[in-house]
This record gives structure tokens, C-alpha cells and sequence, in this order.
């Protein structure tokens, strides 16, 4: 199958060519451009287009990619909030995902944004190299005993579980589908509004839906402990910056570590370093010491990568050898 990829970086490239070597017989033509409405004429001709997080894959395009031959939406991560389910339907063009690559590298990351802010390691970094040796302004507190809020369960949030549980949390759970795993491990499920008030730290691993947009807004902040730690490293627009901002300033939210951020489209995943940042809501989040924000990093790394490349392709060549993948998205 002729494949249109594109957000191509030089690891995408890189891994997907070797998966493709090794397993399968795809052609692939990398675009370092984003899909959207002004690049989907650059698909044309092509069977299937691969996409990541941040392609615009809505009606407009979608109507597009139809019209030049396209047949097949391969996303290279889990989410498929950004892509019109219903359109691609009507067009009769197939989306499949990778609902799974490395759970534990988000995991991971996500204990390691943990651990960072609360033991001020970003600002120790800075201040030694300055030759700065002083303690006051890093105090820390034991994780252990704590309690950590895990909302979303699915394998991802169970390894969060996993890791929380090692450190002897008490770990309380949110999910629509409670997971058996999870209570095994020792976590209970509990109300939404529960889990906000008794928690130390709240972790996000839930999918971005209608019902999940702005999940943590000022209300939910507003039901959490006095100097709660929030992490997010699923979507970004579960959280309401705007409401994260204030809650922040007023001391209400003690820490905030992030992955991802709602309008993470303008800016991650490219060198901004020589430009003025126009977005004035991430650029206040960027003044407080509390805040520790990596670039959509979460997922980044060598094992995940390579499941991303396998399964990707494999989905493609389903498609192609019998018009079947178990990864298929519906709307």
C-alpha cells in the first residue's frame, strides 16, 4: 500500500522504515508537514495517510483525502479525538489506531513529572550548576502514604497504580469501566468528587471525549485538597488551563506537571527556541516554579516507538490483505 506520512520527525522515519523492512511491504512517503485542509491535496494518489496527535483529520480533509483515492486513516498513537469518525464513515475511509504501544513509558513518565516537582528537581538542577548549594525553597514530602487519584484505569493508569502502590500509597480510582487489575493491586474505585477530596495528587489517563473536555475546571479544583499535586500526560484539553492558571495563583494547586496542553498544536513538537512565543496562557504557565512541562515526551521512547512502528503498519497491511483490523475505530 502507498502510504502518505505525515507530522514526520527524523524518528518516525526511522522506525517506521525499519518495521517496514522487517515485516512489511508498504511504501512510504514521509511529509515533515501537518495534514490539514492546505497539505491533504499531498495525498493524493495514496491508499492510506498515517497521522499523529496533532494532524487535523476533520471533514473538510477527510472529504479531501476521499477524493484523491485515499481509503485508510493509519494513527500512529491511541487517541482519535481529532479525527471525524462519523465523516470518515459516510466516505467509507477505514481509521485504525495503536491502542497500545508501551504503557509503561507514559507511566513512567508520568511518576518521574511526580517526583520531579516534588522534589524540586528542576530547580536544584539550575541552582547547583549556578553554584548554588542552599536547600531553603526545596522541601519535599514522602510519597509514601500518600494518596494518589487515579482517573482512568486502562493499561496505562494501572501501571500508575502499579508504581503507586510500590512507593505504599493508598491509590483511589475513577473510571466508567472499573478494571480488576487495578483493585487487585490494591486501589479502590471511588466517586469522582471522592477522589478530588482525598487525594494528594491527581494523575489524568483518561481519553478525550465530550465528556472529558475540561474534566478538571474550576469546579474540580475548587474540591480538591489545599496544595494538591495535578499531573496530566493523556490529553490536554482535559484540563481548563484558564481555571489551572488561577487555581495556581491563588495557591489552591500546590504543583502542576504536564505532558500535553490544549493548545499544544501551535508549539510542541518544534524548535521555537529563536521565535517569541505568541501563546500568552502557556507562556504564564511557564512563570510559575511550581509548574514542570515537558513536550509531549511522555510516550518517547525506544520500546514504544517501535511497538507504534509495528502495530501501524500492521494495521495497514490487515487492511490490505483482507479488509479486517482488530484496531479499527467506529464512530
Amino acid at each position: 500500500m502507498k502510504v502518505a506520512v505525515f507530522s514526520t520527525k527524523p524518528y518516525d522515519e526511522q522506525f517506521l522504515q525499519r518495521a517496514n523492512e522487517e515485516s512489511h511491504q508498504h511504501e512510504l512517503v514521509f511529509f515533515e508537514a501537518r495534514l490539514n485542509e492546505a497539505t491533504a491535496p499531498l495525498a493524493k494518489g495514496f491508499g492510506a495517510v498515517c497521522v499523529f496527535v496533532n494532524d487535523q483529520v476533520n471533514s473538510a480533509v477527510l472529504n479531501v483525502l476521499a477524493e484523491g483515492g485515499t481509503r485508510a486513516i493509519a494513527l500512529r498513537c491511541a487517541g482519535f479525538n481529532n479525527v471525524d469518525l462519523k465523516a470518515a464513515e459516510r466516505l467509507g475511509i477505514d481509521v485504525v489506531r495503536v491502542p497500545a504501544y508501551s504503557p509503561y513509558a507514559v507511566a513512567e513518565h508520568t511518576v518521574a513529572l511526580m517526583l520531579t516537582l516534588n522534589r524540586q528537581i528542576h530547580r536544584a538542577y539550575h541552582r547547583i550548576r549556578d553554584g548554588n548549594f542552599a536547600l531553603d525553597g526545596l522541601l519535599g514530602f514522602d510519597l509514601h502514604g500518600r494518596t494518589v487519584g487515579v482517573i482512568g484505569t486502562g493499561q496505562i493508569g494501572v501501571e500508575v497504580v502499579r508504581i503507586m502502590r510500590g512507593f505504599g500509597c493508598r491509590v483511589l480510582c475513577h473510571d466508567l469501566k472499573p478494571n480488576s487489575d487495578a483493585e487487585q493491586l490494591g486501589a479502590d474505585y471511588v466517586p469522582l468528587d471522592q477522589l478530588f477530596g482525598q487525594s494528594d495528587i491527581v494523575t489524568l489517563h483518561c481519553p478525550l471525549t465530550p465528556e472529558t473536555h475540561h474534566l478538571i475546571d474550576a469546579d474540580a479544583i475548587g474540591k480538591m485538597k489545599k496544595g494538591v499535586m495535578v499531573i496530566n500526560t493523556s490529553r490536554g484539553a482535559i484540563v481548563d488551563t484558564s481555571a489551572m492558571i488561577e487555581g495556581l495563583k491563588s495557591g489552591h494547586v500546590g504543583y502542576l506537571g504536564l505532558d500535553v496542553y490544549e493548545e499544544e498544536g501551535d508549539l510542541f513538537f518544534e524548535d521555537l527556541s529563536n521565535i517569541v512565543l505568541q501563546d500568552d496562557v502557556f507562556a504564564r504557565l511557564l512563570t510559575f516554579p511550581n509548574v514542570v512541562i515537558t513536550g509531549h515526551q511522555a510516550f518517547f521512547t525506544r520500546h514504544a516507538l517501535e511497538s507504534i512502528a509495528h502495530t501501524t503498519l500492521g494495521n495497514l497491511t490487515a487492511l490490505e490483505s483482507n479488509g479486517q483490523c482488530e484496531n479499527r475505530v467506529t464512530g
